[in-house]
């Protein structure tokens, strides 16, 4: 069995934030989640009473949670011609360039 409590306020936020974005006037089929951060709250903090005249600790652990959605744009095909890329040249370390000499000649003369 898996968590259920967490995954049911994750999809509350989702929910919310689908409601914000027909609010705002975007399309909501194209919304797409770049962003989710969860992070440690500060715990609040109660009591329970025990046998004894004793008392625990009875403490909650919230957090907050961070979603970003984003319009999702049309997709662009790619040009069939990939001249351009391949004409631009390889960037070499100095060492690369160095063993490209090496071996094409280059180098001490005797």
């Amino acid at each position: 069995r898996g968590p259920k409590k967490a995954p049911r306020h994750f999809l509350d936020l989702l929910r919310n934030a689908e409601s914000n974005a027909e609010t705002k006037g975007l399309d909501t089929e194209n919304l797409v989640v770049t962003h989710v951060q969860v992070n440690r709250a500060a715990k609040m903090r109660r009591r329970t009473y025990r046998a004894h005249g004793r008392i625990g600790a009875y403490m909650a652990s919230p957090a907050h949670i961070e979603l970003f959605l984003v319009q999702k744009k049309d997709a662009v095909e790619r040009a069939a011609d990939d001249s351009a890329a391949a004409a631009a040249p390889k960037r070499l370390t100095r060492k690369a360039a160095a063993r490209l000499r090496l071996k094409s000649g280059g180098g001490l003369e005797e």
